[in-house]
C-alpha cells in the first residue's frame, strides 16, 4: 500500500499520494533494480527524503510510464536521458513536453512493456549462442536493444522471452528478427487506424491541457478494446492462415499422391512406423 504523509493541519485536505521505492516500481511495471537503474542514469528527479526513506509521488510514476512508452517507440535510454534533459533546461517547448507525458500525467502508456538489462553473456544464453554481429546489429535497428555501459537493454521482457522460445523451437534469431521488422511496420499501421480513430472522434475539438483528466479517463476506457479487437482479429487471421497451409499439404495438385487419408502416408504414420528391412525376395 503506498505510504502517504500526514495532512497538513491548516490546508487540510487528502495529501499527495506517495511510494515507497518497491512500490513505485511495482505499480510502474517494472522491478527494483530497474528503478535504482533509472535512478543511476538520472532518469528520475530526486525522491523526496524523510530519513532515511525515500518517497516518490505520481510524477516519478508518470516519468516512468513516459520512459517505457519512448522505449517501446525504439528510443534509446541515452537519447531519452538528453530529451529530458532538455525539457529540464527549458530546451524544449511546453507543448512537445505535454505530447511525450513529461508534463502532465496524461494517461499511461498503451504498452505494459518491461526492459531487461542484459549482460552480453545473457544475452548469449538466451539465444543458444546465435548472438552474431548482423543480428546484433539487426535488434539494434530495429530497436529491441540499446547499448548502456558494457550491457544491452532489451526493450520488452516478453518480446525477449518470445524470441528466446522461438530460437529454441529451431527458428534462426535472423528470421526472428526480420519477422519482427515486418510486424513492425505492420502494428505501426493498425495503431495508425486506432490514432486516426481517437483523432476524429475523441481528441476532435478545441481541447486543452485543461481536458487532461477527461482524455485519460477516456483512453483508459479504450486502451483495452484497442488490444482486445487486435488480438481477436489476429487470432482469426492465423486460423484462416493455418488451415489454408493444412489444406493445401492434404491436397497435393492433380497427379500427386496427397499426404492425408487418400495419400500414401500420413506425417503421423511415417513417425510412429517401425524401422523394417527391405524385403531382399526369393
Amino acid at each position: 500500500m503506498a505510504g502517504r504523509p500526514e495532512p497538513d493541519a491548516e490546508g487540510g485536505g487528502a495529501p499527495p499520494v506517495e511510494y515507497r521505492a518497491d512500490e513505485l516500481a511495482a505499480k510502474a511495471g517494472i522491478t527494483p533494480r530497474t528503478l535504482r537503474f533509472y535512478r543511476e542514469r538520472k532518469l528520475l528527479p530526486p525522491p523526496r527524503r524523510e530519513g532515511r526513506i525515500a518517497w516518490y509521488d505520481e510524477h516519478h510514476l508518470a516519468r516512468l510510464r513516459t520512459i517505457a512508452a519512448l522505449l517501446a517507440r525504439g528510443h534509446t535510454l541515452g537519447g531519452i536521458a538528453d530529451l529530458m534533459a532538455a525539457f529540464e533546461e527549458g530546451r524544449v517547448g511546453r507543448s512537445a513536453a505535454e505530447l511525450l507525458g513529461l508534463d502532465t500525467m496524461l494517461s499511461t502508456p498503451f504498452s505494459e512493456e518491461e526492459p531487461v538489462r542484459l549482460s552480453p553473456e545473457d544475452l548469449a544464453d538466451y539465444f543458444q549462442g546465435d548472438v552474431t554481429s548482423e543480428n546484433l546489429a539487426d535488434s539494434l535497428d530495429i530497436g529491441y536493444l540499446a547499448v548502456e555501459d558494457e550491457e544491452f537493454i532489451h526493450v520488452s521482457r516478453r518480446l525477449l522471452d518470445a524470441s528466446s522460445a522461438l530460437v529454441k523451437e529451431g527458428i534462426p534469431l535472423s528470421s526472428v528478427l526480420a519477422a519482427g521488422r515486418e510486424l513492425r511496420r505492420h502494428t505501426d499501421v493498425i495503431a495508425g487506424v486506432f490514432s486516426d480513430l481517437l483523432r476524429r472522434h475523441v481528441l476532435a475539438g478545441d481541447l486543452s491541457v485543461t481536458d487532461a483528466d477527461w482524455i485519460t479517463e477516456k483512453l483508459e476506457r479504450l486502451r483495452p478494446l484497442a488490444k482486445q479487437v487486435v488480438e481477436a482479429e489476429l487470432g482469426l487471421a492465423l486460423d484462416r492462415r493455418v488451415r489454408s497451409e493444412l489444406d493445401a499439404w492434404l491436397q497435393p495438385p492433380d497427379g500427386a499422391e496427397g499426404h492425408g487419408a487418400g495419400g500414401a502416408q500420413t506425417a503421423g504414420s511415417a513417425r510412429d512406423a517401425p524401422d523394417t528391412p527391405p524385403s531382399t525376395g526369393s
